[in-house]
C-alpha cells in the first residue's frame, strides 16, 4: 500500500499518522479512521481516531488536544492545573 506521503506499508500492518489517524493496509487498500468534520449545520461525527469531549461546562472549561498522545484533557480557562468533569465522549 502506498500512502499519501509516499511510504510504502506492508499488507495487514497498521500505523499512526502524525496528525493522529489510525490507518491500516489490506490486500483491498488503506483504511484510515477520520476526524470529526465540522460544518454550518453542525458536527458530523465520522469513525474517530480518538475520544472527543463533547459535554463539559464549555462556559468555564476548554479541551485541550495532545498531539503526542492523541488524546484530549478538559481543564478550566482559568486554571490549565484543574481538570474539568466530562459527562460524554465521542469516538
Amino acid at each position: 500500500c502506498l500512502d499519501e506521503e509516499g511510504k510504502v506499508h506492508e499488507f495487514d500492518s497498521s500505523w499512526r499518522t502524525e496528525d493522529c489517524m489510525d490507518c491500516s493496509c489490506s490486500r483491498t487498500g488503506i483504511g484510515c479512521c477520520t476526524r470529526r468534520v465540522q460544518s454550518s449545520s453542525g458536527v458530523f461525527p465520522l469513525l474517530l481516531c480518538y475520544m472527543t469531549p463533547i459535554d463539559y461546562d464549555k462556559e468555564k472549561c476548554e479541551s485541550i488536544f495532545n498531539k503526542e498522545t492523541c488524546s484530549y484533557k478538559v481543564v478550566e480557562k482559568a486554571d490549565h492545573s484543574k481538570e474539568c468533569p466530562v459527562h460524554s465522549w465521542v469516538g
